[in-house]
């Protein structure tokens, strides 16, 4: 059956900087292994397959896959799945607000010109790393212990863990491995960049996947979205600010973070590459 299907470019500065995301719409009578096989088959880190709402606020809902995985929220989808459902003719029932329906429950999408903005989950799992998983996540980083500033679990739905590090630099340089430690990794890095610098962190996310290999996604708004949680609570931010990843592969990543109403906002340009219709 041919479905409508959409390839989003999401938080590039620019076209195809960013991170992209296959979007299938019209996914209705999908199965789950359809779902599953079509997000491997893709080869992008997300995938996702937009449903009617059960939920009579949310405008869709969407289950949101990374590749075999299948994930309760994930930021760079959100903002991708928004743009491709408005795209295809999607009319929202609130003035310049997209409602999605997903895993972790309602997650409001702000329609900000070309520029779209999610609200920022709660983690489901925060505070301090214990030791000896600090040990092992320095060894597979590979950096020295002093270049540590802290760590803590952002866990607001993709399981990170994330490691503050003493400098942007420090992050661009890293050239991680976790071939000594097997098992399923995710790993957010954050580094400050100087004062006077177009953004003011770093960031780079890694993770593993059924081969065991350690992956880096190019840019990745669940990470930012806990890591400015992380960093205003801590007093290491404040918002609005701008953050960049990507940097180490090439692309240009920009994630604008902002506060208003009490909220936490995850925002960045998504802009429809590819569309068309896939056969599924």
């Amino acid at each position: 059956m041919n479905r409508r299907f959409s390839q989003v470019d999401v938080f590039g500065e620019y076209p195809c900087t960013g991170n992209p995301v296959a979007v299938v719409l019209d996914a209705e009578g999908l199965d789950e292994e359809a779902m599953r096989r079509f997000s491997v088959w893709s080869n992008l880190s997300e995938c996702t397959f937009v449903l009617p709402p059960t939920d009579t606020v949310a405008d869709y809902r969407v289950r949101i896959f990374s590749l075999n995985t299948e994930l309760p929220f994930a930021g760079h989808p959100t903002l991708g799945t928004a743009r491709a459902w408005l795209t295809a003719g999607g009319v929202p029932k609130q003035r310049d607000v997209v409602m999605q329906e997903c895993g972790a429950g309602l997650v409001p999408v702000r329609i900000q010109g070309n520029r779209l903005a999610f609200s920022a989950p709660h983690r489901q799992r925060s505070g301090p790393v214990d030791p000896g998983l600090l040990t092992t996540l320095v060894e597979i980083l590979g950096v020295e212990r002093e270049q540590v500033v802290d760590a803590e679990w952002l866990d607001n739905g993709p399981g990170w863990v994330g490691v503050l590090l003493d400098h942007a630099n420090t992050v661009l340089a890293l050239r991680p491995d976790a071939t000594a430690h097997p098992g399923r990794w995710d790993i957010g890095i954050i580094g400050a960049h100087d004062a006077g610098s177009d953004s003011a962190f770093e960031l780079r996310a890694f993770f593993t996947e059924g081969d065991g290999a350690l992956r880096e996604d190019p840019v990745t708004g669940s990470l930012n979205a806990a890591a400015a949680e992380w960093l205003i609570a801590t007093g290491r931010a404040d918002a609005p600010y701008l953050a960049a990843q990507g940097t180490a592969m090439g692309r240009r990543g920009r994630i604008h973070i902002s506060a208003d109403g009490g909220k936490l906002w995850v925002g960045g340009q998504a802009e429809v590459i590819l569309s068309g219709s896939a056969t599924l």
